[in-house]
């Protein structure tokens, strides 16, 4: 069983992640409307999987005797300055929610809750890797500059990995994928 402590720091992080998939689905649609189709899907599935995130969360959460519950969200911004702005905004956005777990998971610790506490672990090496992804990106977006072609370029990369992603989000969602 969580403690009410635990119990508010989760709930609080489900409403956060619920309110990132809302952010990545306004910039995918951003993105889709300007000519970016590449960084829209990648962008509409890091929408997905970050309703997956929230979906793991409440699951865990009612599971553990807690009550899982929705927040009300704050509208997300839906004008950008260009795909630069989009994924700096991006980084940003994780960053925020890698403090964020973090702050979780030292609250369950600090309520001697272990259990909670190596559920966390996957969400922190998720954000790592996602930090990760998205300097890369934005290393490849930097390097194509304003040049057209450099951004068709990094567009098409973009669909390549939301294809990769959206195939690792099916695997994960089918039970016996592979066997």
């Amino acid at each position: 069983m969580v403690t009410k402590i635990v119990e508010k720091a989760i709930n609080e992080q489900i409403r956060k992640e619920e309110h990132s998939s809302r952010i990545y689905l306004s910039m995918a649609s951003w993105s889709q409307v300007n000519g970016f189709q590449g960084a829209a899907e990648w962008l509409y599935a890091q929408a997905d999987e970050e309703r997956m995130h929230e979906l793991k969360l409440i699951h865990y959460l009612n599971d553990r005797g807690g009550n899982a519950h929705l927040a009300d969200l704050e509208k997300p911004a839906t004008k950008f300055k260009s795909l630069l702005d989009v994924f700096q905004q991006v980084l940003k956005h994780e960053e925020y929610i890698s403090v964020s777990i973090n702050k979780v998971y030292a609250v369950s610790i600090k309520q001697n809750d272990y259990s909670t506490g190596n559920f966390l672990q996957w969400y922190i090496t998720e954000q790592t890797e996602e930090e990760s992804t998205v300097r890369a990106i934005l290393d490849q977006i930097r390097l194509a500059g304003e040049e057209k072609g450099g951004l068709f370029h990094m567009d098409k990369e973009l669909a390549a990995q939301a294809a990769r992603k959206r195939a690792s989000q099916l695997a994960a969602a089918t039970p016996n994928a592979g066997n």
